[in-house]
């Protein structure tokens, strides 16, 4: 699930005029891509497929929707269609395929034709913004935790969302789980499948499950990857507030990875002054911004960071520059400049999170609940809270969330890490007693968020390519030993991440 909150990758969208093919319903015509996709992916190829606005008016408005295909390097040995999802939502989804390609086992590969899209509005896919974002987004922004600054927080939170229906209120009432799975159902469609296998990350995971409720006989195989809890009473304001959590618990586990490395970074063998440097860090920001970076920004840097551990060294090495020698630019640096791409990724992410599920509409009900997560869980609990505040007056209507039961589905693979703090353990759990079929991959002692294909795991690499290559599945749970840590005295290597 997205932060920022932000699932997505490695790539950038930038938006272009550059054409790609178009298709008639029930059929895709794959052509070039876009500049910036085609660029970075040369073997990708992307057609656009026009999906209804409103499915109840189906010859009505359409939207565009950009998706992409890396063929099957075997024809003869394919198998089918593979579609992805990064999470978010709003997670771009041809650049993340594009950079999966390289990354999944061979015989994967071989065998699936990989399918990547950009759910509705987000990306190429007839994008949205809610504001602008060099005005909105400039940094430093209010700090999350100041009583003092509460009133321009939730102020902040009623511009967005009074912004999102000012620029794109007809699509709001549209933007839902339910409209992106019937979305993927016309992808289906328009690739001419029968039935499609599916890889969904994060945020993509709740998406598999609500496809699976809704078009379940369209499904061959499934793997589900850092799931997020679909009990409705907590989608998506419950599972926000587990992220609190989980996030504490993992800020702890990075500060005992920084002390049991202290030979390189030089700030303690102790966890806890390894702590109390980082929060002397975040209270000499309170006392006074440098330049875009404030506690915000600094927060929102320390939760991107929990994401995915091959993160920590950059993190820890610029909390050590700016602790111990006073150098500030490595954290300057790491301040995010959202730009429109980054902005649509975020309009997304708070659309279908607001119109997904009911959200509380008062005030106090809402500072209750996070200074209650602020007691025991301090690190991000006000961060995380004003992320979603939009939704508190959303302009568009929210709906039942979709009870997943997995009824009829064929049998389905997870993974999750048993650490990770955006979609914690206890959701991973929830999704697989939803979905009766399910076998739960556990990787222990670890905390990437992202395991299959991404967290470097090989064992549960493996389980993995043997369920999408042969549909063989372990016979019941299986626990994983987690992948190492990284080595701060090693070369640091460039993985694909959500965010």
């Amino acid at each position: 699930m997205k932060r920022s909150m932000a699932l997505v990758l490695a790539a950038a969208t930038v938006f272009t005029t550059a054409p790609a093919a178009t298709a008639e319903p029930g059929s895709l015509v794959f052509g070039d891509c876009p500049e910036d996709v085609a660029e970075p992916y040369p073997d990708m190829r992307c057609a656009e497929l026009n999906v209804p606005l409103d499915y109840s008016d189906p010859d009505g408005e359409q939207v565009r929707l950009l998706v992409s295909k890396v063929p099957a390097r075997k024809p003869e040995a394919r198998r089918g269609s593979l579609v992805v999802n990064p999470g978010g939502p709003g997670g771009p989804g041809v650049p993340f395929a594009g950079g999966l390609a390289s990354r999944l086992p061979a015989p994967v590969r071989d065998s699936y034709d990989l399918i990547g899209f950009d759910t509705r509005n987000s990306g190429h896919s007839t994008p949205i913004t809610c504001v602008e974002p060099k005005t909105y987004w400039q940094p430093p922004l209010p700090d999350p935790d100041s009583p003092a600054a509460r009133e321009a927080n939730w102020q902040r939170a009623k511009q967005y969302a009074d912004g999102c229906a000012a620029r794109a209120g007809n699509y709001l009432p549209h933007l839902t789980t339910p409209n992106n799975a019937r979305d993927l159902d016309r992808i289906r469609a328009a690739l001419g499948e029968r039935r499609i296998s599916f890889l969904g990350y994060s945020y993509g995971t709740y998406l598999g499950a609500v496809y699976g409720e809704m078009f379940g006989r369209r499904v061959d195989r499934m793997i589900l990857d850092s799931s997020v809890n679909p009990d409705p009473s907590q989608v998506w304001y419950g599972n926000n507030l587990a992220q609190d959590v989980a996030a504490q618990r993992r800020l702890d586990d990075f500060f005992a990875w920084v002390a049991q490395h202290d030979a390189h970074f030089g700030l303690s063998t102790d966890p806890a002054q390894v702590r109390a440097a980082w929060r002397g860090v975040r209270d000499q920001l309170r006392e006074a911004p440098h330049g875009p970076l404030g506690p915000a920004e600094y927060l929102g840097i320390t939760f991107d960071a929990l994401y995915s551990d091959s993160r920590w060294q950059p993190l820890a090495e610029a909390i050590a520059e700016f602790r111990l020698r006073g150098n500030d630019e490595q954290l300057v640096g790491m301040v995010e400049h959202k730009d429109a791409a980054a902005e649509t990724s975020n309009a997304i992410y708070t659309a279908v999170e607001c119109a997904d599920a009911p959200w509380p509409d008062s005030k106090a009900e809402w500072e209750r609940d996070s200074a209650r997560m602020a007691t025991r869980y301090p690190f991000a609990a006000w961060y995380n809270s004003w992320t979603v505040a939009p939704c508190r007056t959303w302009h568009a209507p929210s709906r039942s969330p979709v009870r997943i039961t997995g009824a009829g589905l064929p049998p389905i693979l997870m993974f999750n890490s048993e650490h990770d703090a955006a979609t914690p353990y206890r959701g991973a759990l929830r999704m697989h007693r939803s979905l009766p079929s399910s076998v739960l991959v556990t990787e222990r002692d670890a905390g990437q968020h992202g395991v299959w294909a991404l967290a470097g795991n090989a064992e549960a690499d493996r389980i993995g390519t043997d369920y999408l290559t042969t549909g063989a599945l372990p016979s019941g749970d299986v626990d994983v030993p987690g992948h190492p840590l990284p080595d701060p005295s090693t070369p640091e290597t460039r993985t694909l991440e959500l965010r």
